[in-house]
């Protein structure tokens, strides 16, 4: 298991059991790594515990050194990481590499910021400081479509405010996680970065356990609720980032050649397993049968295959059973729509799916009204602009959007009556490190990224002294 150990104490221990991780592309072993007992889950815990007090004193510039020299650490092993990335998960080897650089860029950022005290007041009655303190151990949870990026979400702005950390992936891709332990192990501080990996029977002792002070969770809205009533037993601090239906509505005065590639990219990244991917494609009827067709061109040239291999632009389905989720969301869209491109299975080994395009669909159809997390677009034809607005804001999601128009002061306009955490126009899933970013309704609670995503990791301490 040598490379794939678990980090506690500062140590690369081996699990109490073992884990086969699985390639999506070929359905054959990757590795076997160590997985963590419910014992060493609280020795990382403890560990935690123990490192937190003097974490929690160092100087902002200490920490910031330390996030940079992750952010050193992640950039000079990219290709590595990069390449074990495509492995476990399937994305493209481009993609995976983009990932790893992302991770860095972002603990570069947090490493710029700062939680300065707010004066309030000050003169011959007294002082008055707003201050952010650390919460104590914090859980990051981090799902299996962006492994190594969704730990950065988390990761540096937990550490940076003083926090110490248990980083826990998820079951099917543990072995990014469990190398960035390794490759930061002298790093930080024994007990401030802990790694543990499972098989999914972890994280409610997790997110009970007394001495976690806030869970960071990225994941799906069923198991977000789970998360949520289990920290409700310590009343933790959550952050919860979680499942989306985002609408990308296309005005009729957009160029239909121009557009189609880019919400066709904004549905198809990473085989739609991604939260704020577009997931319902709102077309004004006047353009609607020639965007349709421009789908068919685009979904038919679409390179699927092992990311790995050179030219890929789609990889497989992480896993068998989001694979065989997904096959359900086909045999619901051929009852409901009209498939005009893919609708089925991609060759007999991996767990790939065609490019699926589906027309003359509309809400009722569970395609349109569940996040289907997979390659496959239904088009809704729409008359009345805001009439489409409604619609897409009649779901019980609300994470991301987009509007797409070359009259853009209308297109902002409409964007300021979509119910959603993040609005696009003219691009969608644009992410930024200095951007909040978290859901409305049933998409989340709380923010991530920015300089509010780093005080979702404090607690206020107002400091109040007389004269």
């Amino acid at each position: 298991m040598s490379g794939y150990k678990l980090l506690i104490n500062g140590a690369l221990v081996d699990g109490d059991a073992s884990l086969d991780v699985i390639n999506p592309s070929t359905e054959e072993l990757v590795a076997t790594c160590a997985r963590a007992s419910s014992a060493q889950l609280d020795q990382a815990v403890a560990a935690a515990k123990a490192a937190f007090p003097a974490w929690s004193k160092t100087t902002m510039d200490e920490r910031r050194t330390v996030l940079l020299a992750i952010a050193d650490v992640l950039q000079a092993n990219a290709t590595e990481l990069a390449r074990l990335l495509t492995q476990e998960q399937g994305k493209p080897l481009g993609d995976a590499t983009g990932e790893v650089y992302g991770a860095s860029a972002f603990f570069r950022y947090f490493a710029s910021l700062d939680l300065p005290a707010k004066v309030v007041s000050n003169d011959d009655k007294g002082r008055v400081e707003v201050r952010r303190r650390p919460l104590g151990v914090v859980g990051c949870i981090v799902p299996w479509n962006f492994p190594v990026m969704l730990m950065a979400f988390k990761v540096p702005a937990a550490l940076l405010a003083g926090n110490t950390v248990i980083l826990k992936p998820a079951a099917t891709t543990p072995l990014t996680a469990l190398k960035f332990g390794e490759l930061i192990k002298d790093l930080v501080p024994p007990g401030v970065v802990n790694v543990i990996a499972d098989n999914n029977d972890l994280g409610g002792a997790m997110t009970s356990h007394p001495d976690v002070r806030k869970i960071s969770f990225t994941g799906s809205t069923e198991t977000g609720k789970k998360v949520m009533a289990s920290a409700a037993s310590a009343l933790k601090r959550i952050s919860l980032e979680l499942g989306g239906n985002d609408a990308l509505i296309v005005m009729s005065d957009v160029d239909v050649a121009a557009t189609a590639p880019k919400v066709f990219g904004a549905a198809m990244q990473n085989a739609g397993q991604v939260c704020i991917a577009a997931k319902r494609i709102y077309v004004h009827e006047s353009i609607y049968d020639a965007m349709c067709d421009e789908f068919v061109k685009l979904a038919d040239a679409w390179v699927v295959g092992d990311g790995l291999e050179q030219g890929t632009q789609m990889g497989p389905l992480q896993n068998k059973a989001q694979f065989d989720k997904v096959m359900g969301f086909l045999d619901s869209a051929k009852k409901d729509g009209k498939v005009i491109a893919g609708g089925g299975r991609k060759g007999d080994k991996g767990y790939f799916i065609q490019p699926t395009v589906v027309r003359d669909i509309a809400e009722g159809s569970q395609l349109v009204d569940e996040e289907q997390f997979g390659p496959v677009m239904p088009v809704i034809k729409y008359s009345d602009p805001a009439d489409a607005v409604a619609r897409a804001n009649a779901s019980i999601y609300g994470l991301g959007g987009s509007i797409w128009a070359k009259d853009s002061d209308r297109a902002w306009d409409l964007a300021e009556g979509m119910e959603s955490g993040s609005v696009w126009i003219n691009k969608h899933a644009d992410l930024r490190p200095d951007l909040p970013f978290g859901g409305s309704k049933f998409s989340g609670i709380g923010s991530e990224l920015g300089e509010e995503g780093l005080k979702e990791f404090t607690q206020v301490q107002v400091l109040n002294m007389a004269r």
